[in-house]
């Protein structure tokens, strides 16, 4: 089963940054998220949200 939320460290082989700057990318993420109302995990990004922002891909291909 597939984790609901990604680490650091797959965002940094994923965009191929390092982990320092991966943290960063996570924190304005969650920023984002957070002025939407929703609740955040320090270190940690939805998957389905990292993907959309990054790639336009949202779970079931929409």
């Amino acid at each position: 089963m597939e984790n609901t939320f990604i680490r650091a460290e797959d965002v940094a082989k994923e965009l191929d940054i390092s982990k320092a700057y991966a943290y960063k990318v996570i924190r304005r993420l969650n920023a984002e998220l957070e002025t939407k109302g929703f609740l955040t995990i320090p270190g940690r990004i939805s998957r389905d949200y990292f993907f959309e922002r990054f790639y336009g891909i949202r779970k079931g291909g929409k």
